[in-house]
């Protein structure tokens, strides 16, 4: 049984530190797509192990969560934690999992590693085998140069994630703002990196996610940071702060003009190609020339409007 949840819409997915109540019950009812919860970079060493604890207990509280989406952040393989993480909260609450998110992923090796780790853990605890998923970050040189076979490693994987913060650490990139653009560049920094994740995740059928921005009470400098990852293809952001998620999930949901140009161009081919029993190149809509490419991307639209609760006009 290989996990599924590769549908379900990321346009904005909370980070949520393992280490606070606090934070995991205001994570409760926020209006994301889904949550991770931080065994990570957002818990302090000293406190990883019993947080644990803290996360099997928060899942396992019948209140739930409103996201769709809830998936454990644990340490990767190059610390001393990864496989007591995966231990305790699968084996405790295994069942409230959708998928587990593996930082600073460098090598297919790694995922694989994960993969059968799981494999024998959902074994122990009774739980549907692959069943779990699989979210990877790609945060360093090395993850980058092996993103396709990173991609390629594992049919738990759902989607491939951009860590901005170890990445610009990673190739010394100037600036302290996590998510922003370096000053001094007068390009996109992080179009090579973005568009190199994007094709490996749609070459292999996964979601791309871009990173974090951590200034949190500056909404227009996320929102901008988000509509250049939209614009190039990608299914969402994570979010870091309440004030972060209306404009994550609007800028990864269509727009309201492009929905309905995409509902007219799907009715308008369908129409006319059933005019012509099946014989149709092109068709105009709108003024402009469709074909088959335009019918895919009318298509593709569409398919993320519906996802994202977008109703479609009768």
């Amino acid at each position: 049984m290989v996990s599924t949840d590769r549908a379900v819409p990321r346009r904005t997915i909370l980070a949520v530190p393992g280490s606070s109540d606090r934070f995991i019950e205001k994570a409760r009812t926020l209006g994301v797509d889904g949550i991770f919860l931080d065994l990570e970079d957002a818990v302090a060493p000293a406190v990883k192990v019993e947080s644990r604890g803290r996360l099997v207990a928060a899942l396992n509280d019948e209140r739930g969560f409103a996201a769709r989406l809830v998936t454990v952040r644990v340490n990767g393989w190059e610390s001393p934690w990864t496989y007591g993480d995966v231990i305790d909260v699968v084996c405790g609450a295994g069942s409230r999992i959708d998928a587990l998110v593996l930082p600073k992923t460098q090598s297919a090796a790694q995922v694989q590693a994960l993969d059968l780790l799981l494999t024998q853990v959902e074994h122990t605890a009774g739980l549907p085998v692959g069943r779990i998923g699989i979210e990877v970050q790609i945060e360093d040189a090395t993850g980058l140069l092996h993103v396709n076979e990173i991609a390629a490693s594992s049919p738990r994987l759902a989607s491939l994630v951009f860590g901005p913060g170890d990445f610009m650490a990673s190739l010394g990139m100037g600036g302290l703002n996590v998510g922003a653009q370096p000053a001094g560049y007068p390009a996109d920094a992080f179009h090579h990196v973005l568009m190199s994740i994007l094709v490996a995740a749609r070459a292999h059928g996964l979601q791309a996610i871009d990173g974090p921005f951590v200034a949190i009470r500056d909404v227009e400098g996320f929102r901008r940071s988000a509509e250049l990852s939209a614009a190039l293809g990608y299914d969402g952001k994570w979010v870091l702060h309440p004030a972060q998620v209306n404009a994550g999930n609007e800028v990864y949901s269509p727009k309201p003009a492009d929905f309905e140009r995409a509902q007219r161009i799907m009715t308008a081919y369908a129409h006319a190609t059933e005019l012509a029993q099946g014989a149709v190149g092109a068709i105009v809509v709108d003024e402009e020339m469709v074909d088959e490419a335009g019918v895919k991307l009318a298509a593709a639209i569409l398919a993320r409007g519906r996802a994202a609760g977008m109703e479609e006009n009768r």
